[in-house]
């Protein structure tokens, strides 16, 4: 009789501890998919992330294009044919619209509100002060890199940055790359267009 409860109590001993493995195993195979799903999810947000500076980097060179001086120095026909496409490729770019959700706390909600107002007070000014705008803009881009720059730091900008979330820092430093290079165009097209002037002999009283 004793032999036989003990038998008893082996038995359900033995299933309790089968059951227990096999929800360990349903649960080790449930976590291994959750892995490969996040693996995916890393994946598409790179993707879209990529498709994100593909979309900034075919309106950039739109824009240049536009404000370049070979479409300056042409004839107005194919200048008003040029503008056409132009701008019909800019709005086909512009109806992609590929949005990348942030997690942030209140405080990177903060310090990217904060990063973006100082940038866009820079921007402001660009017209008034383009040199003066494009030393301001290096010192916030070589607050974003981790090489040793050149330039002067902006270590308040620097210090708000670093308070972004990892994936608003990246952004932070793309708009001020991309800022930079459109000055830089904008320079180069004001020197050409200085210079042409020069040698223009009407612009000079010639005849």
């Amino acid at each position: 009789m004793a032999q036989a409860k003990i038998q008893t109590k082996m038995n359900e001993a033995c299933g309790k501890f089968s059951r227990t493995l096999s929800m360990a195993d349903r649960s080790g195979r449930l976590l291994e998919s959750l892995d490969q799903l996040e693996l995916r999810v890393e994946a598409l947000r790179e993707a879209a992330s990529a498709m994100e500076q593909e979309r900034e980097c075919i309106l950039e060179m739109i824009q240049s294009i536009q404000g370049s001086q070979e479409m300056h120095n042409i004839c107005a026909g194919e200048k008003e044919e040029l503008t056409l496409t132009a701008n019909r490729l800019m709005g086909r770019t512009l109806s992609v619209e590929i949005s990348i959700g942030t997690i942030r706390s209140s405080q990177q909600e903060e310090a990217l509100k904060k990063a973006t107002s100082i940038i866009d007070e820079i921007v402001k000014k660009l017209l008034d002060d383009m040199e003066g705008s494009r030393q301001r803009l290096l010192a916030l881009h070589a607050a974003c890199v981790t090489e040793a720059p050149p330039v002067p730091i902006d270590q308040k900008f620097q210090a708000v940055v670093i308070s972004c979330a990892l994936e608003d820092q990246k952004r932070i430093k793309r708009r001020l790359e991309t800022l930079l290079r459109n000055v830089e165009n904008a320079e180069k097209n004001i020197k050409i267009m200085d210079h042409q002037k020069l040698e223009d002999p009407k612009a000079n009283g010639g005849y």
